[in-house]
This record gives structure tokens, sequence and C-alpha cells, in this order.
């Protein structure tokens, strides 16, 4: 029974936050430095655009938008860009969302532990 509980602890704890709309950095700057956050839909994801130049653009953005053509006629103005989009709350911060992830794997263990001890 308790492996039964702890099974059920780590689905929730692994799926928490699914379903509903994430929240993003919106900005555009040169810096790495973006701190204003912006509520998205539930269809969006975070987008992260960084062109030749240097100039890094932060926002939400439909998921279906994420390709690279369409994000060149969404922003005419620049001419080169890499671009990243990701589905998790602030994910498009100029850190690495490792640390994110792996306080939801040590809650997990935790709670696992927590159950069958």
């Amino acid at each position: 029974m308790k492996f039964s509980v702890s099974i059920f602890l780590l689905i929730c704890f692994t799926l928490m936050g699914f379903g509903t709309a994430i929240r993003c950095y919106s900005c555009k700057d040169y810096t790495a430095s973006c701190s204003k956050q912006r509520d998205c839909s539930y269809d969006d994801a975070c987008l992260t655009l960084t062109e030749r130049g240097g100039m890094t653009f932060r926002q939400c953005l439909k998921y279906s938008d994420c390709e690279y053509s369409r994000l060149g006629q969404m922003f005419p103005q620049v001419s080169s860009f890499t671009f990243k989009c990701c589905n998790s709350d602030l994910c498009n911060s100029a850190h690495s969302s490792a640390v994110s992830s792996l306080i939801g794997v040590l809650a997990s263990v935790a709670a696992t532990w927590w159950v069958t001890h």
C-alpha cells in the first residue's frame, strides 16, 4: 500500500502545473537581466529569440508559432536569429532551468522516502 501511495505522490509532483497557463519573462534587451514577467494563455509557450547582433526577445507566444519561418514573419526586423520555445514557468530566462527540474526530482524523492518510512 505504501508503494502505491508513493507512486501516486511521485506522479502528482511530476504532473503539477500541467494544463494551466504559464508565466514567461517578457522583455527586449541586450543583457540577460530581464525581470519583467507576464501571465500567458493556456496554449502559449515562452519564447527566447536572439538575433545575431545580440538583441534578445523574451515573451509569450502561441506554441504553434514556434517555428523558424513563422518567427521570421513575426519579427521581420530581425534578419538572422536563433530561438527556443519552452512550456514551463519562466523557462525563457537567461539561466538554465536545470535547477527547477532538480528541485522537482528532489521533492519527488523526498515524498517517496517520507511515505515509505
